[in-house]
């Protein structure tokens, strides 16, 4: 071969080799937002199981493009709510590697099964909130306390917790609860007095915000936070800045002293407005009149489902309160509670969720309160008024 063609295949080799050390050197950047599709509904999962889950619930779950691993998820077979999340987070990536997986963290309730949690209370007693007489404050169930997050190293300890967990490849990110317990005035006011809930509300502005600097940049981190209060003067959404988006409980339950429909159109109002500002929409809906104590639109549980006429209607009335809410990045779940040992929807799938849906139109158009919204695949109409929906499949 002739000198300067070989010279030439000489240094065309060490160019090909110096590209492929500088492409391994590239740090690789975790995909933060989930998945999405218009193609069929787009859904979501929100659970929790305190023993393993079987390989057809891993399965089931790995079909979802968001899923939040409740407080206790195995707690009883591995331990601790950590080591179970993780776990669990770890079959379903073997499945689908893409599914965006969050963490359930409270922000303030000492919910039980968090092994670190215990570690650090047993060494720190004193980080429990108490009140102005040394009294533990509790939760209405009289027995489950909280951190005292007006505490600078209270906040550490949890900031470190959460850096900790999310550091698994595994979890994606945080779900945030409670954050309204925090904000609003009644909750703490009539625990531990005004003065320590401000110091207390604070604390937890403070937090988040080192929580959206700390890990947010590659960690998905979705707060319970968008609701229709009086408190609120935009139904929470200045509180977003903090997150990448918003989960939402009972959307229908009615509060402030207005009308059931006036309540709605506030809220659909709210979360159109933060779906169309990019942020990710975690839209869970009470399927209907629960068992005895349970919680409407929230745990709502009951013993079976049969699909007749009645839930017919009902599930498309909630699909259409969130198919005239959704954009990009918008996920549903019908749900009637989310222990796994309670539900009736709990493995099962509907034919609203497997029929063709499209990209919108345009945005939802109101009249009064009827919404309509055309899809590609679906043509919808929402009477708010009188709780009845017209989902027209094309």
């Amino acid at each position: 071969m002739h000198f300067k063609t070989t010279f030439l295949l000489v240094l065309f080799a060490i160019s090909l080799s110096a590209c492929s050390a500088q492409k391994q050197e590239v740090p690789v950047v975790k995909q933060k937002l989930p998945e999405f599709s218009w193609d069929k509904m787009p859904l979501y999962m929100h659970m929790r199981k305190s023993t393993a889950f079987t390989k057809k619930e891993i399965t089931y779950l790995s079909k979802f493009p968001l899923i939040t691993f409740e407080k206790t998820t195995g707690s009883k077979s591995s331990g601790s709510t950590e080591k179970g999340t993780i776990k669990a987070a770890k079959a379903v990536k073997k499945i689908n590697p893409d599914a965006k997986i969050l963490y359930y963290k409270n922000v303030v309730i000492n919910w039980k099964g968090y092994s670190e949690d215990e570690d650090f209370l047993y060494q720190h007693p004193e980080a429990l909130l108490v009140n102005a007489k040394g009294e533990k404050a509790l939760m209405p169930n009289g027995k489950t306390g909280f951190f005292d997050i007006s505490k600078d190293y209270v906040r550490e300890y949890w900031l470190n917790h959460v850096k900790k967990v999310t550091e698994s490849p595994f979890i994606d990110g945080v779900f945030l609860d409670a954050n309204i317990k925090v904000l609003v005035p009644f909750f703490f006011n009539s625990r531990v007095g005004e003065e320590k809930r401000e110091a207390i509300k604070a604390g937890y502005l403070s937090m988040m915000a080192d929580l959206d600097t700390q890990i947010g940049k590659d960690n998905l981190l979705i707060a319970n936070i968008i609701r229709v209060r009086s408190e609120f003067e935009d139904a929470g959404r200045a509180y977003l800045k903090f997150f990448d988006g918003s989960y939402l409980e009972g959307f229908e339950r009615g509060n402030s002293g207005m009308t059931y429909e006036d309540y709605l159109v506030k809220g659909i109002d709210a979360v159109q407005k933060s779906a169309r500002e990019g942020n990710v929409i975690a839209m869970s809906l009470g399927i209907g009149k629960g068992l005895k104590n349970a919680v409407a639109g929230i745990d709502d549980a009951r013993q079976k489902v049969s699909i007749n006429e009645n839930f017919t209607k009902r599930l498309d009335y909630l699909l259409a309160i969130f198919l005239v809410c959704a954009e990009k990045y918008s996920y549903v779940y019908p749900h009637d509670g989310y222990g796994v040992g309670s539900s009736a929807v709990w493995l099962k799938t509907f034919p609203q969720y497997e029929k063709k849906l499209g990209a919108p139109k345009g945005y939802a158009k109101r009249e009064g309160y009827i919404y309509t919204r055309s899809f590609e695949h679906l043509d919808v109409t929402l009477d708010i008024q009188n709780k009845t929906a017209q989902l027209d499949w094309k």
